[in-house]
Formats: structure tokens, sequence, C-alpha cells
């Protein structure tokens, strides 16, 4: 129960030192150390935070879970978690969201990519694999975890549109009406172009290759890779 205790703390601490460096924080600190320094200290709050993490789900003995999903669920969240590795990948590619010191905001241009699914595709990546992990095994210590990147990840995407908005102003909120943060939203709806989806190719080939890894040395049991080579 104490190393139980001590996984939540170590989650609630990786989660709320990002969000909070991630968004109320973060203009603050920036105007005092400047943009290297303060990527200096982000980075070593998320290292420590995520290394604590890790080392308290360690110490956690896997119990007997609340849950286990039945046998047909499986395939079907691998399928899920290559959906996720493809968003995850395309997320690298032309990314709006990431931090362009001195550039002068763009113009919105049409969604492409892994954008025309979701404006936030790195998060919903890991909203996807909490999802899937919190449906295949309930134990404890896995909700916990699972449960924690699913709360940074949502209220990262949250913060990350408010905190654009007040920063790069019109051309984020044009990107935001030309987007959705869920998936398939904005091309259900019209707002984003279907044939931009043809610009995803480099984050399927990527998703498939990280997917095919991850399978490999994540559950060799199940790999299909593993099967072929017995």
């Amino acid at each position: 129960m104490i190393a139980l205790a001590g996984l939540a703390l170590a989650t609630l601490a990786f989660v709320g030192t990002h969000l909070a460096l991630s968004h109320p924080l973060r203009m603050r600190l920036l105007g005092h150390l400047g943009e290297q320094w303060f990527l200096l200290l982000y980075s070593a709050v998320a290292f420590v935070t995520l290394g604590w993490m890790i080392f308290a789900y360690r110490a956690v003995r896997n119990s007997f879970p609340l849950w286990v999903a039945p046998p047909w669920a499986w395939p079907t969240a691998a399928g899920v978690m290559l959906v996720a590795c493809i968003l995850l990948v395309g997320s690298f590619f032309r990314n709006p969201a990431f931090p362009r010191p001195g550039a002068r905001p763009q113009p919105a241009r049409p969604a492409s990519g892994v954008f025309a699914v979701t404006r936030h595709p790195m998060n919903m990546a890991f909203i996807l694999w909490a999802l899937v992990h919190i449906g295949l095994w309930g134990s404890p210590r896995n909700l916990i975890v699972a449960g924690g990147i699913l709360v940074l990840a949502v209220l990262g995407s949250i913060g990350q549109d408010g905190k654009k908005l007040d920063v790069v102003g019109e051309p984020w909120r044009a990107w935001m009406a030309r987007t959705s943060f869920v998936p398939f939203g904005a091309l259900l709806t019209g707002r984003a172009p279907w044939r931009g989806l043809g610009e995803a190719w480099p984050a399927v080939i990527g998703g498939l290759l990280l997917w095919l890894a991850i399978t490999w040395f994540h559950a060799p049991e199940v790999s299909p890779l593993a099967a072929l080579a017995q």
C-alpha cells in the first residue's frame, strides 16, 4: 500500500510539474530565466519526475487486476495502438504547435497529414495509449500511471490551445477553425480536406515501424514478428 501511494505521488509530481511548467508558470519563468535556461529546467524536472514514476512503478507489486479484457479486445487494442503510433510519428512533421523562437506567426494553412485527423496528434496518441492500457488490464499500478497520462494529455491539449491563442492570436484561432481535437471531427464536418490525408504517408510508414518495434519488445509472446521467427 505504501508503494502504491508512492507511485501515486510520483505520477502526480510528473503530471503536475509538466502542466505547471507548460502553462501557468511558463511565461513568468521564461522572463526570469530566458529560453535556454527554461528549457534546461523543464527537461531536468521532466527527467527527474519521469524517472521517479518509473522507479515507483517497478516498486509496486503487480497485484491481481480489477478486470482483464476478453481475448477479442487484445487484437483490437493492437489496432488502436497502431493508430496511436501513426499519430505520434506524424506529430513531428510540420507541427505548428512546436515552439519557434523569434519566428513570425504563419497564416493558417489547410490541415494535412495527421493534423487533418486531430489538432493534437501527439497528445491524442498518449490518450489512446492510456485508454488501451486502462481497458486491457485494470491493475492498481497500471490505472494510476495510465490515468495520470490521460489527464496530462487531455489537460495539456486544452492548455496548449489557450496558450497559443494568447501568444499567436488570430492565426491559431484560424488553425483551430480548420482542425479538431476529436479525431476525424474536422474531416467529417468539411473543415479539413480529405485529400490532406495523402500527406500522411511518412507518418504511416514511421508509425508502422514504431508499432512493430513496440510489439516485438513489449509483448513478444503475441508479436506477429516473433511468431514468424519461431
